[in-house]
Order: C-alpha cells, then structure tokens, then sequence
C-alpha cells in the first residue's frame, strides 16, 4: 500500500471506518470491470492503491448525510440506567 496516498487519504476523509468502506467499495468496483479515474503509476499497481491515489487527488470523496430529525432526536423518557 502506498503510504503517501494513504495519509492524503486520511486527511481528506479523516473518519477511518468511512475511509475503509470507501476503499472497499471502490476496489470491488475497479475489480468487477470498473474504469479508474486516474493514470496507474506503474502497469501491476494494486487497485487498493488507484483508490486511495483518486482519493488522494479530489476525484472521490465521501459524504455523510443526517436528516434533521436524526439531529434533533428526543431524550429518553425513563431512567437510562435500568436498560444496563
């Protein structure tokens, strides 16, 4: 794994778990037939590392979405800590 991609990668998606997912998911995309958004920079170079490249260069990003109702969810009517 290339270790440059990999830290401009950390900190254009600085949540780890969505970081790995979106690894994940492009990877299987670029395994099934996929066409990368960006040049390999050698002929055998790892697909896991054209992910985090176009990570790394702006072309893929990840977006986290909450409603407003997620937001604003009410606290619990009862006493929290008869659920332990």
């Amino acid at each position: 794994m290339n270790m440059e991609y990999l830290s401009i990668a950390e900190e254009k998606v600085t949540n780890i778990p969505v970081l790995v997912n979106l690894i994940s998911y492009r990877t299987r995309q670029l395994n099934s037939g996929a066409r990368p958004m960006v040049k390999k920079d050698y002929p055998e170079q790892d697909n896991h590392d054209v992910v985090l490249k176009e990570i790394a260069n702006g072309l893929l990003t990840a977006e986290l979405a909450f409603s407003q109702e997620e937001a604003e969810a009410p606290g619990l009517d009862f006493d929290a800590s008869i659920l332990l």
